[in-house]
């Protein structure tokens, strides 16, 4: 595994812990928002990589909020069977989801799953 830390598109070589002495208070309110920064982790269901997101708009995928609900629920389900890398199916949508960290890596259309092997995948989740 390699030691560098890839964020989108910002890369760092550095490993280790963060300098500095400012601590950071997750339950403090935003003081223009008004919104604490936990409760917008809480509010963010799944993440989508920067490649999900330009497979997603390449292949004119759109979810709706309660769809998106929907296959976070999936999500929660295969993170409580242990799951790592999961085939989340959604209808002609197929997505390999990185559980613990409820990232999209990848998705796809009916049509650009066919013939297709998906691998390094430790399940599979059919969303009803």
């Amino acid at each position: 595994m390699s030691d560098r830390i890839v964020a989108h598109q910002f890369t760092t070589g550095r490993t280790g812990p963060l300098q500095g002495t400012r601590t950071l208070n997750l339950n403090q309110t935003e003081a223009s928002g008004g919104v604490s920064f936990q409760q917008l982790l809480d509010r963010q269901q799944l993440k989508f990589s920067y490649h999900a997101q330009q497979r997603l708009q390449q292949r004119g995928i759109e979810l709706k909020p309660d769809q998106l609900s929907r296959i976070a629920s999936a999500v929660d389900q295969a993170a409580a069977k242990g799951a790592k890398d999961s085939l989340v199916l959604f209808r002609d949508i197929a997505m390999i989801v990185n559980v613990p960290n409820r990232t999209v890596v990848t998705a796809m259309d009916g049509n650009s799953m066919q013939e297709h092997v998906f691998t390094q995948i430790d399940s599979a989740v059919v969303v009803s």
